[in-house]
């Protein structure tokens, strides 16, 4: 098998051919490795491999009947944990943290047969959009190097969409699968709240906001994956009841009736939206309509900016957790030098959050939930952008040296809480422009999907957004599986461009 072959197959492709014993894992890991030694440089997506351990691993692999025995994948370098391999999430702190146990997750795909890379590049802790940290740099897009994939699974975005893997470990706790995908022209399904594997010793992730999934070249990888890792995990604090069958059976079938479909182009948290973003939604609302389903201009009735803030609160409460343990664990106090400036606001304007106040914010998921189950009483599935702009620049959400001194100088100054939340609101405020969209389904449990249904002028890719009700994954998946036969359908066209 030659490169350019490798890189047009998808990881149901790869699997088939092994079982078929046209190819060898073997050969698989090293074309993955060729493309990996090509344009990581300039990528930067992986920032750990197991090259000799992987090559053994596909040489000593006995084929057998698990679906994806011998096909190669990359792990998110954040909460997917790999024994006896590194584990930064991305922070200083953790530059020379060993796992010393598979995550739960990990454990799933590796009972499902696949054979691990190493890991790519993710922000500090997850917290941003985009993925640039300083411990190992900035991940660049491989559709324009200038700009960035995303994040916080941006490095596993560009390690699809730069041929290295077919599909790899994400996560998703306000967008982190749906924006990357958004701007690589992936497919991106963030699943329902409690489907997939968490821990060991985490049961709640984000108190339910995250969840780990794959990045997908396409809509049977990901169908595939929902049935391979989901589960009912006694030790975690969520569960959602187990789809029966095969998602693969679905993705062929016509609709068993005429969906009712709402739709809306207005940013709920009321910053502006690209001409680009809406034109993508339009496009898909008028090919559902020439699909005979209904579709209404129709906004959910959440307060999109008061959620916001309450998951803002949340993240706060969240790292300070954090710190406090990475404190207790190093004997010595965390000083704004051993962080970034995101985690370090957010950990200070944690430290004066009431339990009165957390409660009470996690309660607003709740009625976030409660007013999306109404509107799916009458709406099928809804639609948005999946971001609203194309990728930004590589530094340009990245705050200055002056910036950060002058936030961290603005934190100390007031010992207000809310006055703390408002500097965390301002802080993220200029990326939150970008991707508005993705975190109210974190918030309320429901699965979403960002579809590769659009180019830019200038070449960029942008996503369409779907939710549907809890548990309704497949309806996700049959529309996508649709979708992406016809000529709206933007796939990645193999090798980085690199330009």
């Amino acid at each position: 098998m030659d490169i350019k072959t490798y890189i047009s197959l998808d990881a149901t492709d790869m699997a088939e051919l092994i079982q078929k014993k046209e190819v060898a894992p073997i050969e698989l890991i090293e074309l993955s490795l060729q493309q990996l030694e090509k344009v990581n440089p300039t990528l930067n997506a992986v920032t750990h491999v197991r090259k000799e351990k992987v090559l053994e691993e596909a040489k000593r692999l006995k084929i057998d009947d698990r679906p994806f025995a011998g096909v190669p994948i990359l792990l998110k370098n954040i909460s997917q944990s790999l024994k006896d391999e590194p584990m930064t999430s991305g922070a200083s702190l953790f530059k020379s943290m060993i796992s010393n146990h598979h995550s739960n997750f990990v454990q799933k795909l590796e009972d499902a047969g696949f054979l691990f890379l190493g890991h790519t590049n993710t922000p500090e802790f997850g917290l941003k959009n985009i993925t640039e940290p300083e411990l190992h740099g900035p991940t660049r897009s491989p559709w324009n190097t200038d700009y960035s994939p995303g994040g916080s699974s941006g490095g596993a975005a560009a390690a699809i969409t730069g041929g290295i893997v077919p599909l790899a470990g994400a996560s998703d706790g306000g967008g982190s699968i749906r924006i990357p995908a958004s701007f690589s022209s992936l497919f991106g399904l963030k699943p329902t709240r409690g489907r997939t594997p968490v821990g060991p010793g985490v049961g709640r992730q984000w108190q339910g906001a995250s969840i780990d999934f794959v990045l997908s070249r396409t809509v049977r990888d990901s169908a595939a994956m929902i049935d391979a890792l989901q589960v009912v995990q006694q030790s975690a604090a969520f569960h959602t009841p187990l789809l029966p069958g095969s998602s693969l059976d679905v993705l062929h079938r016509p609709f068993k009736k005429q969906l009712r479909i709402a739709f809306t182009t207005k940013s709920p948290v009321d910053t502006p939206v690209s001409e680009e973003a809406k034109g993508a939604v339009e496009k898909v609302v008028r090919w559902l309509e020439q699909e005979g389903h209904i579709v209404e201009e129709q906004a959910n009735d959440v307060n999109g900016v008061q959620l916001m803030k309450d998951y803002f609160l949340m993240n706060s409460g969240e790292i300070s957790s954090v710190i406090e343990q990475i404190e207790a664990g190093v004997g010595r106090a965390i000083t704004a030098d051993d962080v970034e400036i995101e985690t370090w606001l957010l950990n200070e304007a944690g430290k004066s959050v009431s339990a009165a106040k957390y409660s009470a914010s996690l309660a607003s998921w709740d009625t976030a939930a409660e007013q999306m189950a109404a509107f799916h009483e009458t709406y099928d599935l809804y639609i948005t952008p999946a971001t609203a702009f194309t990728a930004p620049k590589i530094g340009e959400l990245t705050h200055s040296k002056e910036e950060q001194e002058r936030l961290r100088g603005m934190m100390a100054e007031t010992n207000n809480s809310d006055q703390k939340q408002a500097l965390i609101w301002d802080m993220f405020l200029p990326s939150l422009t970008y991707t508005p969209f993705t975190q109210l389904a974190n918030l309320t449990g429901q699965p979403a999907m960002s579809l590769p249904v659009h180019l830019s002028d200038a070449g960029l890719p942008i996503g369409v957004q779907v939710m549907a009700k809890k548990g309704e994954e497949r309806l996700l998946l049959q529309l996508a599986s649709q979708l992406e036969q016809t000529d709206l359908w933007v796939g990645m066209n193999g090798e980085a461009k690199l330009k």
